[in-house]
């Protein structure tokens, strides 16, 4: 240590986890500021919830409010994942802020914990914002552990879809990502049985369902809600597992080609 840093205190270098911790904040910061992103991810989910399973439901009955939950609980996950990765991640490429990240004292992997800090901070707000609904509006009853559970169980799916978000946000520009992203999300949900049950979709579409990575985290939020009878949870986490590494791998062979 030099005299100077003895001398004065406050110069001492902060510690390794400051870092982190800066670039998770102002990820934060940056997202929240941003309403084209939080706005339609905090409230889409909470406000489809309440409009498509009470007000245009015609007064469901309770299990179909907490197939919903479920449901709706995953779609939520999914967009903030998806979007808060796949359009930020191409926006900084196209800006050259990746360029000027590599070239700062930044700690490795500084910037994708920040993402996935933001991506499940923004998870829990919407988890916390549909709970509310579903016990309050639609009568939901559940144990205690199984709101922890569904919760739990939601924020962990938030990897494999941020890594799918990130792979994603490196094959186009910023202008081009929403418009992928949507194409990837939306069939997506739809195709993997958050709204409706598999069974209810044609015999080709429900054959191909366990192909998306929805459908797994779908599988385990519904059976902490009481639904997917024979579920086996290694199975789907396992998939899911996998998926996250699938895409990770990819998505940091494009980004150190870039």
């Amino acid at each position: 240590m030099d005299a100077h840093a003895r001398t004065h205190p406050d110069a001492l270098p902060a510690p390794a986890w400051n870092a982190y911790l800066q670039e998770a904040r102002f990820e934060f910061l940056r997202l929240w500021r941003s309403p084209s992103f939080s706005l339609p991810v905090l409230l889409f989910p909470p406000l489809f919830y309440l409009l498509f399973g009470e007000i245009f439901g015609g007064n469901r009955s309770p299990e179909a409010a907490r197939y919903l939950l479920a449901g709706y609980s995953v779609f939520g996950i999914m967009g903030v994942a998806l979007f808060g990765f796949g359009v930020t991640v191409a926006l900084d490429r196209e800006q050259g802020l990746l360029v000027l990240k590599r070239a700062q004292p930044m700690p490795p992997g500084a910037y994708l914990l920040a993402k996935v800090a933001m991506a499940m901070l923004f998870s829990a707000i919407v988890l916390v914002l549909l709970s509310v609904l579903a016990a309050t509006v639609a009568g939901v009853r559940l144990p205690p552990l199984q709101w922890l559970g569904l919760v739990a169980t939601c924020l962990l799916g938030v990897l494999p879809f941020s890594a799918l978000g990130l792979w994603l946000g490196t094959l186009v520009g910023g202008r081009g990502a929403p418009a992928l992203i949507n194409l990837v999300y939306l069939p997506m949900a739809f195709l993997s049985g958050l709204f409706i049950p598999l069974s209810m979709l044609p015999g080709a579409l429900k054959s191909i369902a366990p192909l998306w990575p929805s459908y797994h985290l779908a599988r385990l939020a519904q059976r902490q809600v009481g639904f997917a009878e024979g579920a086996v949870p290694w199975l789907h986490a396992g998939v899911l597992l996998c998926i996250a590494a699938l895409f990770l791998f990819l998505a940091r062979r494009r980004l150190a080609a870039s």
